[in-house]
């Protein structure tokens, strides 16, 4: 079955916690701080693999989380760095962020490796705060949490050419004709409800890759004859060659068919409007009335495309239309869906505090997984732990936050499930 759309949970390893030890040997009773660092979580890594042609495998595992790190030890002993997790993905794959729709990846490249979620760093041990005005530090930092967010990803084919036409002019037949590639054929609507590829090649060095887009009809920009799901095999490629059938079978009229596939194209993606169309004027080889033709490549040469007269199953025109093709495919640049320079460096803080502030009753509430964080770092019975503690929460903008929600000395403040009393 080809899947070429799905939705994931992504989450990476969380960074492991920096260790509160001392020294303790034999003849050195109050030795200093040894407490190791924490291991840095692992990364969810993305790789392609050619060898993948659908995103059917997603269907079955939707959740995904990296190795958390290690807690360091004793005697400055680090923890380990959780193992970074590598799923693989088919070329072509789009990584979006669900709740904000940015795109963090196109993978594109055959052995392209991109890093979609980084690690949480590991927490500093007990021997990084000590100072000489502080020399038993009875605290340390814990690790940062992995990012995670829930994924989707979809699949966009990388074809130089994309075969566009109504269901049964004749796409599957020309493909078949000009590749190695068996799609399924018969004479009725939507026989083909997947895409299929097939490479092109004219002599050495000289080929190029063809997509056989499944038929499309009015309304499928709006998702209509699984419109979305078809036409985003269209956006990698290059060049178009519209089929058409010339001999309108069933009534069909070729010109008004046109006209309705490109708009498709317009409402979908505007910028696929503009994309370079060739048009194949498909089974002349049935064709009674030539006035048909004539009428058709006048109305069509005033727009400014190029037609062919083609059998795709008498072999008729073709070769002239694939020499074409690929004469044009040596002046078009290729399609960049995603430019990695633009990508928002995962590494940098969010514009939101990752804490909230909130007036619950006569108690103010701040709440946040780096609020568990820090909690979960403090020994609340150390003084100088407490002290770190308060510096941080000064440092990350949280009294000032209370104070703008109009806190005042000795208004409680919850954190997690410690309550305080609020002293300016």
């Amino acid at each position: 079955m080809f899947i070429d759309f799905a939705e994931i949970y992504i989450k990476a390893g969380d960074g492991g916690d920096g260790a509160v030890s001392f020294r303790r040997e034999k003849y050195i009773p109050n030795g200093g701080p040894d407490g190791g660092d924490g291991g840095a979580g692992g990364n969810v890594i993305f790789k392609a693999d050619p060898g993948l042609r659908t995103l059917m495998d997603f269907r079955y595992k939707r959740k995904y989380v990296a190795q958390r790190g290690e807690n360091g030890s004793k005697r400055n002993r680090s923890g380990k760095s959780g193992t970074d997790l590598v799923i693989k993905v088919p070329l072509g794959t789009i990584v979006k962020d669900k709740e904000t729709g940015r795109i963090i990846a196109d993978i594109s490249q055959e052995r392209q490796e991109v890093i979609i979620a980084r690690g949480g760093k590991g927490g500093a041990g007990n021997q990084h705060f000590a100072t000489p005005t502080r020399q038993v530090p009875n605290f340390a930092r814990s690790g940062s949490p992995g990012q995670e967010f829930t994924a989707i990803l979809e699949l966009k084919l990388i074809a130089d050419v994309g075969l566009l036409g109504f269901p049964n002019v004749g796409k599957s037949t020309l493909l078949s004709m000009v590749t190695s590639a068996r799609p399924k054929i018969a004479n009725y609507h939507f026989t083909t409800l997947s895409p299929n590829l097939g490479v092109v090649s004219l002599g050495e060095g000289e080929s190029f890759v063809i997509a056989d887009i499944p038929g499309l009809i009015e309304g499928a920009h709006e998702g209509a004859g699984l419109g979305h799901n078809f036409l985003r095999h269209v956006e990698r490629t290059r060049l178009l060659i519209h089929v058409v059938d010339i001999a309108e079978i069933d009534g069909r009229d070729a010109i008004s068919d046109f006209d309705i596939i490109n708009r498709e194209l317009e409402m979908y993606n505007p910028e696929l409007a503009k994309r370079p169309q060739i048009i194949a004027a498909n089974k002349i080889d049935v064709l009674n009335e030539t006035g048909k033709l004539e009428k058709f490549k006048v109305e069509m040469g005033k727009r400014g495309y190029k037609v062919f007269e083609i059998s795709a199953a008498t072999n008729q025109g073709i070769n002239d239309l694939i020499r074409y093709t690929y004469e044009q495919l040596k002046t078009l640049p290729e399609v960049v869906l995603f430019d990695p320079s633009e990508e928002i460096d995962i590494d940098i803080a969010p514009e939101e505090p990752p804490y909230t502030v909130r007036r619950e009753n006569e108690t103010y509430v701040v709440e946040g997984p780096w609020v568990d964080k820090i909690l979960g770092s403090v020994n609340f019975n150390d003084r100088e732990s407490l002290q770190y503690f308060q510096r941080v929460m000064k440092n990350m903008g949280v009294i000032d936050a209370l104070e703008k929600k109009g806190i005042e000395e000795g208004d409680t403040v919850r954190i997690g499930e410690m309550e305080f009393d609020y002293i300016p």
